[in-house]
């Protein structure tokens, strides 16, 4: 039997982390090189990870919803020989001589599960999974196994892995006092957020040694409702931290400059209904930011210096002759920014294709890493749920951010009179260290008079 092990790979530029979201494979499946075995979520995206060689799987090292560092083994495949039976716990009193609690957790190696009695001399990882036919749960057997003896104190020690303790103490919970529900006794993330929410009588549950351990976990799953909590608690992690990060680091950074310009879109939106009944453009989604995307290439054709990037480290103005243009899109996993590579080299009908495939695939939670790298510039649309406008942040690394308003029926005065026209604002924000007043206001200028003349699509174009 050979044993080969799938680290956790760097998926994206500089990422260090990255949480197991699904497994798709089990222990014992046999698995072909190329073939998808979990995925996962860094903090840019959800991606599939592929195993690199064939064999059969032999053991899956961390279960769904663990955050594993760049680098950390997932997954072990025999890749020779018979396929492993499932392999057995190891006999409790033999391994372990080690006196004293802290030789559970042998510096410069990766323990498979922290507080675990597994000597320190050991590079062979401790098979988690136990015998089909065992029904004692950790509870009655770890005081034993850990270290030799059945001190107090090495009966405390709770099993958790590095994630599950360090959201403990992020949340303030003695993992002590948490009863596990996981396999082995192992306390999960969902163990850690009933403690962490306020219960009216947890410490008989915790504190009874059940003479059955199995029983433990029923005695604890059904927590009080969440209606009764006054507060939840949510660990920043993911599209989330990152997203904070990124924006912290670019309010502080550019200084912000934001106009705006109201007008009427009327002549757009009837642009728009045209389109739509285009025998051309048949199959196609077309909408109002199908041509708001297309104005913005225009005003940059025309305005190129808003396409730019400052490098600080360099002290130079990085002019771009392209524009990969970012759509901020909102996913169940929070606000991400997917860019259309070369977006200035498409027509509209390959605009369109672009615009719906970004959506659709952000919408799934499949957006790459890829995909939200090399932005030079982005759109932003609040007007989708009723706000007439707002001050975006810029995208780290862009000089222009526009936000675009919802788009109403207004009385507008048209050709001297007072009439009901669709009117919308939008708001530019950029860098002012790249961006001074005049370009600025030229750019979104710009943009307005192409929306409010479709017609000078073709003209300007």
């Amino acid at each position: 039997m050979t044993i080969r092990e799938f680290k956790m790979p760097d998926v994206g530029e500089g990422l260090t982390e990255a949480e197991i979201l699904k497994w798709y494979v089990q222990p014992g499946d046999t698995v072909t090189d190329g073939q998808v075995v979990c995925e996962v979520e860094t903090a840019k995206a959800a991606v599939e990870l592929p195993i690199p060689f064939d064999g059969t799987v032999h053991e899956l090292v961390f279960p769904e919803g663990t955050t594993v560092d760049v680098g950390q083994v997932i997954i072990s495949v025999n890749v020779g020989g018979d396929a492993p039976a499932a392999a057995p716990a190891p006999a409790a009193p033999a391994p372990v001589a080690a006196p004293a609690p802290e030789a559970e957790e042998p510096q410069g190696r990766q323990p498979v599960l922290v507080g675990y009695g597994v000597a320190a001399t050991s590079t062979r990882r401790r098979a988690r999974k136990a015998p089909a036919g065992s029904a004692a749960a950790p509870a009655a057997v770890v005081p034993e196994q850990l270290n030799g003896h059945g001190s107090v104190t090495a009966a405390a020690k709770p099993l958790a892995k590095p994630p599950v303790r360090k959201l403990a103490k992020d949340l303030g919970v003695d993992l002590t006092v948490v009863v596990p529900t996981g396999p082995d006794g192992i306390i999960t993330r969902e163990d850690v957020h009933r403690a962490a929410a306020p219960v009216t009588e947890p410490a008989p549950a915790v504190a009874a040694p059940a003479p059955t351990p199995v029983q433990a976990p029923v005695a604890v799953t059904a927590p009080v409702a969440a209606g009764d909590a006054r507060e939840t608690r949510v660990p920043i992690k993911g599209v989330r931290k990152a997203t904070a990060a990124a924006m912290v680091g670019s309010a502080f950074t550019a200084p912000h400059v934001t106009e705006f310009v109201t007008f009427d879109i009327t002549r757009t939106m009837k642009l728009v209904e045209e389109l739509k009944s285009d025998k051309d453009l048949a199959g196609l989604r077309i909408n109002p930011l199908l041509i708001i995307a297309k104005a913005v290439l225009v005003a940059v054709r025309r305005n190129p210096e808003i396409n730019a990037a400052w490098d600080e480290a360099a002290q130079e103005i990085v002019l771009k002759h392209y524009v990969n243009l970012g759509i901020a899109a909102a996913t169940p996993r929070g606000l991400i920014v997917p860019n259309i590579k070369d977006a200035h080299a498409q027509t509209l009908p390959e605009l369109s294709r672009s615009l719906s495939e970004l959506v659709a695939t952000a919408r799934e939670g499949k957006t790459t890493p890829a995909a939200m790298q090399g932005g030079t510039f982005t759109i932003t649309n609040v007007g989708v749920f009723g706000v007439d406008t707002g001050t975006p942040i810029l995208n780290p690394g862009e000089s222009a951010i526009l936000a675009v308003g919802a788009i109403k029926l207004q009385p507008w005065v048209h050709k001297g009179k007072v009439k009901p026209r669709q009117v919308t604002t939008l708001a530019l924000s950029f860098d002012h260290r790249l961006v001074d007043g005049e370009l600025g206001s030229k750019f979104l200028a710009d943009v307005a008079a192409v929306l409010e003349q479709p017609k000078r699509l073709m003209t300007w174009a």
